[in-house]
């Protein structure tokens, strides 16, 4: 069930990033090949500079945003990383060079900040400028945003709930004579810069995404022999095929397709455990990895 699961997100990610994109598996090189034909040399260049520089399990992330950007950039326009945000926020082109994230986003990179960014900007395009936010780990329907002034029964407010996420709230009368308000589900929408962004990753997955002229490729330099064998290991005994964990591992490139094959999180609660350990040993946090060990095996 767990596999039938992954292979319909991945099938609807391929057929997202087809539509939205014209592949269907990504690949790192073609990515910035489309990409620069809408942002531009430098912009593209600097962009894989940031993706070059990120750990390899980042890697994939910080494409999936450049995807976002592409496919924004094409919506908005280049002009759109020129505009200053209010007199608070710089260019997007300024951010984008001095490689440094800005509230509210510190908790994400530089890509993933401006990919959010830019899918919001989309959908405020698209869907007007939301009145307020929704965490939609709470399904809860009911008020839960306040009432802009003029608010009348009938009327739909847009509520945004993610980056480039959008749905409507409805207006309603309660028994009160208040008026209130009823998320509407089935409104659910995101902007094409967030499907760009959520499509690339899943259709690509983690990897390996040589970025072209790389040399040498990080994917081919060796991991700790002890620590893969345990960890491969640890993979069979808890349910993976050998023809998914593959032969012994002995590079990054190579952990990092196995973890691709292996499908770890429709797996059980104690994967989570062995994909931090794994993930140590491919971006070789060492100090990390006997601890993630240690944790594993425990």
């Amino acid at each position: 069930m767990r596999e039938a699961h992954a292979e319909d997100a991945r099938s609807e990610a391929r057929r997202l990033v087809l539509d939205l994109l014209g592949e269907e598996r990504p690949t790192a090189a073609t990515l910035l090949r489309e990409a620069q034909a809408v942002l531009g040399r430098e912009r593209t260049r600097r962009a894989a500079e940031l993706a070059r520089g990120a750990p390899l399990t980042r890697r994939a992330a910080e494409l999936a945003a450049i995807a976002a950007l592409f496919v924004g950039t094409g919506e908005l326009g280049g002009g759109w990383w020129t505009v200053s945000r209010g007199g608070t926020l710089p260019p997007p082109e300024e951010v984008l060079v001095k490689a440094v994230p800005l509230d509210p986003w510190g908790d994400l990179t530089v890509l993933e900040m401006l990919a959010a960014w830019i899918a919001d900007d989309v959908a405020d395009t698209l869907w007007g400028p939301p009145v307020g936010f929704a965490d939609l780990n709470s399904w809860q329907a009911e008020d839960r945003i306040d009432l802009p002034g003029g608010a009348r029964a009938g009327h739909r407010l847009v509520v945004s709930f993610d980056a480039g996420g959008r749905l409507d709230a409805v207006v309603v009368a309660r028994r009160d004579e208040n008026l209130g308000s009823n998320l509407d589900f089935a409104s659910l929408r995101y902007s094409r810069p967030a499907e760009a962004q959520w499509s690339w990753g899943v259709a690509a997955g983690l990897g390996p995404h040589p970025l072209p002229g790389e040399r040498p490729s990080p994917y081919d330099e060796p991991v700790d022999p002890h620590a893969a064998d345990l960890l491969r290991d640890w993979a069979l005994q808890h349910g993976a095929l050998a023809a998914q964990v593959g032969p012994a591992w002995t590079t990054r490139g190579e952990v990092v397709a196995a973890v691709e094959r292996v499908d770890w999180m429709w797996r059980s609660a104690e994967w989570f455990a062995w994909w931090r350990a794994v993930s140590a040993l491919i971006d070789a946090e060492y100090a990390q990895l006997t601890h993630r060990l240690d944790d594993l095996t425990r």
